[in-house]
């Protein structure tokens, strides 16, 4: 026989032991990205916490109002693109896509001096091998509880190159889960700050020991954490239902070949028995 019985039972065995790994793999991803959702209700309810705050600064009666805030650098210093990856592998195109973002804002800013901030390391090395050159890369968070300390990481490294005045400019690109089995590419103006959005508050002005644009500025930097926090939150829950999505499709492609092996063995079997029969009646007496 060109195909021992026994071979095709050891790779049934192992393609059923193959399954249970995607299926747990599965499990795992569905509930981090669940996880990552419920944690992102508190990141902005603290978020709407700090914008209240900063109308409330606003109102202060120190001066004019501050249409924009965000460095010490000048926009013309620079631009830093900062984009949000994959931690793992198994996510199928969401490296792909985040990238291809990339690829789209920094064609769009010729003019600029642009520095690109890699968050995960999967994205970072497929933007080394798409020839993206970068400036800084770190490593993403494996779960969600390190977002927190992956947005001061990266806040810090952002305002390490404004305020040598590297930069002026951020923009932020990360994925977001859509509600379905797709994908989101968020891309939005992280810095400068723009104090516009935020409305003046209505309240009694709040007794405050700092100057104005000390305080506005503190808050800002702090609500830029929040965001980054957000952003942190919102790709690892991202990258997990894109894992989730690869390894439903890994399974269905493991179950087909499954089926596939069980019909060769059937036939395999069938082939053997069939044999058996034709020697039994060749050595039967006449």
């Amino acid at each position: 026989m060109s195909e021992r019985l026994s071979d095709i039972r050891a790779h049934i065995v192992a393609t059923r032991q193959l399954e249970t790994v995607i299926t747990a793999m599965r499990g795992v991803a569905a509930a981090r990205a669940r996880e990552a959702q419920a944690r992102l209700e508190g990141v902005r309810a603290y978020a709407g916490a700090l914008g209240e705050a900063i109308g409330a600064a606003l109102s202060l009666e120190l001066g004019e109002r501050e249409e924009s805030i965000a460095s010490p650098g000048k926009p013309s210093a620079g631009h830093i693109l900062l984009a949000f990856c994959s931690a793992q592998g198994f996510v199928g195109a969401f490296n792909e896509r985040i990238l291809a973002a990339v690829r789209k804002s920094l064609a769009a800013s010729q003019n600029e001096r642009m520095a690109l901030y890699i968050v995960g390391e999967r994205g970072a090395a497929l933007a080394e091998e798409q020839g993206l050159g970068l400036a800084w890369t770190t490593a993403m968070a494996a779960h969600v509880d390190e977002a927190p300390a992956l947005a001061d990481r990266v806040a810090g490294a952002l305002y390490d190159r404004i305020s040598a005045n590297q930069a002026g400019r951020v923009t932020l690109i990360h994925g977001a889960p859509d509600g379905g089995a797709g994908l989101t590419i968020v891309e939005r103006q992280l810095i400068p700050f723009e104090l516009s959005r935020f409305p003046p508050s209505r309240r009694s002005p709040p007794l405050v020991n700092l100057p104005k644009p000390a305080l506005v500025e503190s808050l800002a930097q702090e609500y830029v954490f929040a965001e980054l926090c957000a952003a942190a939150t919102l790709s690892f829950a991202a990258e997990n239902e894109a894992r989730m999505q690869a390894m439903i499709a890994a399974r269905s492609n493991v179950q087909k070949s499954l089926q596939e092996l069980e019909a060769r063995h059937r036939r395999q079997r069938q082939a053997e028995i069939t044999e058996e029969i034709i020697e039994l009646v060749r050595s039967a007496p006449r």
